[in-house]
């Protein structure tokens, strides 16, 4: 079984302006033992106005993986569990952005968030693969309504 491992050629998904957006990535030094990151070095395309990564205006995916949770005991009494605890995986692309016209730059962050519920990894991978396959299929196919979205504010 595989691991979490970016091809370090990316082709991005439709975003209005676009034509044929690619990223090209290195390894970069994680914010911390519990994660793996890389840094777009690279890109190509046609994407007007996009800058690459460089000290200062940041352009980087990040993987962070918190410690493990078990599923606790049931109660004794009742059958039934308690708090269940979540195991949470993220997914940061972080970005520099302009913003103002004196080219200030500040980071934006995009998180994917996984949370399942303890002792779903040993018992129903299928539905986990399955909300995987639906997400990102989601995400990219409105990849380019999501950035007019986010540009415009508007969700119709």
């Amino acid at each position: 079984m595989g691991a979490f491992s970016p091809d370090l050629s990316i082709t991005g998904a439709a975003q209005t302006g676009f034509t044929s957006p690619t990223y090209t990535m290195v390894a970069d030094f994680p914010p911390d033992a519990s994660s793996k990151q890389w840094a777009v070095t690279a890109l190509g395309g046609t994407q007007t106005g996009v800058r690459a990564h460089v000290d200062g205006d940041p352009f980087t995916a990040t993987i962070k993986k918190e410690r493990y949770k078990a599923l606790p005991n049931k109660n004794p009494v009742t059958g039934s569990y308690g708090n269940v605890p979540m195991n949470r995986t993220e997914i940061i692309v972080r970005k520099g952005m302009y913003i103002d016209s004196s080219n200030t730059i500040r980071v934006g962050n995009i998180r994917i968030i996984a949370e399942l519920p303890a002792g779903s990894q040993a018992t129903d991978a299928a539905n986990i693969r399955g909300a995987v396959s639906f997400a990102l299929g989601l995400m990219a196919e409105e990849s380019s309504d999501y950035g007019d979205t986010l540009v415009t504010g508007v969700v119709s």
